[in-house]
């Protein structure tokens, strides 16, 4: 294993680590989910590179566009979130409420 795969591999990894054991706070799950997100956007261009698959070139640019979109959606829901509820707890969230 390349040291490039095996750092895209390890921030992969610890993005849903992450993502999964600290899960107090809204924004540290958003900045999880979007460290994932480049993780695979670079990886993504790493093997198209790598394999010169030019009919697949468009695909991290994909990735990367929705990756925006979801960074935008979840800005928007922390802002929602923090009008509402007062503060970004993941605790004081309840779906029964909403």
């Amino acid at each position: 294993m390349t040291p490039a795969y095996f750092a895209l591999t390890s921030a992969f990894i610890l993005g849903l680590s992450g993502l999964i054991f600290h899960r107090t706070h809204l924004l540290s799950a958003l900045l999880c989910l979007e460290g994932v997100m480049l993780a695979l956007f670079a990886y993504l261009s790493l093997l198209t590179l790598q394999f010169g698959m030019a009919d697949h070139a468009s695909t991290p640019l994909l990735l990367l566009s929705f990756s925006a979109c979801d960074a935008g959606v979840g800005l928007a829901l922390l802002v929602a979130t923090a009008r509402t509820h007062g503060s970004d707890r993941m605790q004081s969230l309840n779906l029964l409420q909403c």
